[in-house]
This record gives C-alpha cells, sequence and structure tokens, in this order.
C-alpha cells in the first residue's frame, strides 16, 4: 500500500457498524509468554474455542508466525469441526491485540458503487508503554494482497479498541485515551480526523474507561452500540467499588448525548462482573462490553461469576437475530484484554 493523503470519507467511504453482514473475522494466534506467563495454553484454547464458533458462519484470517504454528492449529481446530473457512497468513507479530493494530475495514457509502477499503492507523504501543508490541504498526503492510489495493495509510495513532461506531455517521471514544494520544489536536482536532477518516457526523464523548485499563481507557470495555440506536453501558452497583463514579458518569452522558440531527440513543445497563485480580494483586480490565459481533452469534466473555448469566441475558434481549455465546475468559483476561480486542471484523461488500 503507498503512503496517502487522500480522504476516506470525500471518496465515498465509511466505517459500517459491526453487525454489518462479514466477509471475515481476522485475528492472531497467540505466542507472547511476556503477555501470558502462566496462561498461554489456556489462552491458546480460548482462541481455538472462539475461531470454532465464527467458523460455521464466516472465514477466520488468522496471523500465525511460522508453518509449524499453522499446522499445530490447523490439528487442534480439525479435530473439532472443518477449517475449510480458515485461512492462515504466515506474518510475524508482536502480539494478538489485532484490534488495536489492524485495519479498519470500510464500506462505500454509495449504495449503487459498492466497494470496500480500510484504514492503517499508526500504532505505538498504547501511547509508548510497550515499545517492543510497537512493531505491530508494520503488520497491516505485511499482510500485502490479504487486503484491499486501495488502503488508506495514515499518521494519527489509533487503536481500534479505542472507538466503536454506529454505521450511520456516529463513533463513540474516550477523553481519557484519545486526549493523552494527542493533547496538541484537542477535541476538535481529534473529531476532524475520525471524522475525515471514517465518515462521520458525529463523535461522543464519554470520560473515562475502567480500573485496570492499561490502554487508558478504551471505549470497547466500557461502551457499545448493539445497533445504530441502541448502546449497552457498563455500570457498577458498587458505590465503593473504583468503576462506580466513572460508569455513572458514563452512562448520565449518553443518556444526554444527542446526534446532529437532535435524536437520542436508547441507552441499556451492562453489569460489571466480580472484581478480578492478575498475579500480583492488580484490579484486571475485565467487562462484558468487550464482546464481539459475529455473522449469526454474538461472541461475549465470561468471568465465572454470577453475574455472567446476567449479562447474557441482557446482551440476548438487545441481539434477537443472533445467539449470544458465553466463552470463558478468565485467562484471557490476564493479559489486560478479551474478545473484542483479539478481533477485528472485515466488513462483506454490498
Amino acid at each position: 500500500m503507498t503512503k496517502t493523503r487522500r480522504s476516506p470519507s470525500l471518496e465515498g467511504f465509511r466505517m459500517p457498524g459491526e453487525w454489518h453482514p462479514h466477509a471475515a473475522t481476522w485475528m492472531a494466534f497467540p505466542h507472547n509468554r511476556d503477555t501470558w506467563p502462566s496462561q498461554l495454553e489456556g489462552v491458546r484454547e480460548t482462541f481455538y474455542q472462539l475461531i470454532l464458533q465464527l467458523l460455521p458462519h464466516e472465514r477466520v484470517q488468522l496471523l500465525v508466525d511460522g508453518f509449524s504454528t499453522e499446522q499445530m492449529v490447523r490439528r487442534r481446530l480439525n479435530a473439532s469441526a472443518s477449517t475449510r473457512n480458515l485461512s492462515c497468513h504466515k506474518v510475524k507479530t508482536a502480539d494478538a491485540w489485532i484490534r488495536d493494530y489492524g485495519p479498519s475495514f470500510l464500506l462505500s457509502k454509495e449504495p449503487d458503487r459498492p466497494g470496500k477499503s480500510y484504514v492503517d492507523w499508526s500504532f505505538d504501543g498504547w501511547g509508548g508503554k510497550y515499545p517492543e508490541q510497537a512493531a505491530d504498526d508494520g503488520v497491516n503492510q505485511r499482510l500485502g494482497p490479504a487486503l484491499p489495493d486501495n488502503g488508506f495509510s495514515s499518521q494519527f495513532v489509533l487503536e481500534g479498541g479505542s472507538i466503536d461506531v454506529n454505521g450511520e455517521g456516529v463513533c463513540m471514544t474516550t477523553e481519557q485515551c484519545l486526549l493523552r494520544r494527542h493533547p496538541d489536536l484537542g477535541k476538535e482536532g481529534i473529531e476532524e480526523v475520525l471524522k475525515e477518516h471514517l465518515g462521520l457526523e458525529d463523535v461522543l464523548w464519554l470520560g473515562q474507561g475502567i480500573a485496570g485499563d492499561d490502554t487508558d481507557g478504551h471505549i470497547d470495555t466500557l461502551a457499545r452500540f448493539v445497533d445504530p440506536d441502541t448502546i449497552v453501558c457498563v455500570q457498577e452497583e458498587d458505590r465503593k467499588d473504583e468503576n462506580h463514579e466513572a460508569l455513572k458518569d458514563a452512562f448520565q452522558r449518553l443518556k444526554s448525548a444527542r446526534r446532529s440531527d437532535g435524536r437520542g440513543f436508547w441507552v441499556v445497563a451492562l453489569p460489571m462482573p466480580a472484581p478480578m485480580e492478575g498475579a500480583e494483586g492488580e484490579r484486571l480490565p475485565a467487562s462484558y462490553a468487550n464482546f464481539y459481533i459475529a455473522n449469526n452469534v454474538v461472541l461475549m466473555p465470561t468471568f465465572g461469576c454470577s453475574s455472567d448469566t446476567v449479562a447474557q441475558e441482557t446482551l440476548q434481549i438487545l441481539f434477537k437475530s443472533r445467539r449470544v455465546i458465553g466463552v470463558d475468559c478468565r485467562d484471557l483476561v490476564q493479559g489486560l484484554g478479551a474478545i473484542h480486542c483479539i478481533t477485528q471484523q472485515e466488513p462483506a461488500s454490498d
């Protein structure tokens, strides 16, 4: 892909909602023991379970670090299901968080002129916290012909987990994350970049994310669109919990949010799981908002607590045409992320 200053919005592209029919789900097979010192095998089993749920409904584009890894994955999956919908790409990665360094796919806004593109944002290891993982900034270039040939390259630092769109010109993000990434631009400058690259009219700003989130408050552990007019927002009922006030503020902001045409949103509360701790006693960013919307199914993280059932039932009411499937993410979240963080949707062209 050639470096370009073209504008996706001006060329007629927009980022669709995650529920738009998928051509594929992109994932990167986990291998980094620094991220999961004692949980890597358990995390790989979680990946297998997620892929097995996806394969009957859509193609899975899986990044692997070599031929031996591909063989291992295919042997494990073939024991349970057909891998006809699995494509493997031998691309070295620093880690598995493809949501944050992978392409943000776009579709044409013109119904009579279908087309697909993507934005390759700059990735700096979450504000420079993990410089060794900033090597994943080059992954999209190494994918070559697996991606559309008309992609847009941006020097703007943006992780995919920091935004969520409704497919009709509205994006959610947090002040904590994007103002920390771009303090020189401010909200107005950031909105200009997002509108230019994602085909937006409105940006909804929430305050801060959940405790334990080392990404500085990614939106995908806080609030998510489930359709163009409906948002789920996690809430913590325990007033003594460190998340209570921030999540209450997020809910109130969403209830009062309005689009340019004056319309609001239906905001639904989603519970938080019981607090989880890492190996050194640190708070983990466990959240039911980190679900992934795929063709025919919604994959929701579970954490072995009573609120798992409440969260799954709440999402099932909202996703009437999809089956909500809980997947145990207690090992995965030890790496400070869950299902949405390790997946990236590629929409089908209209």
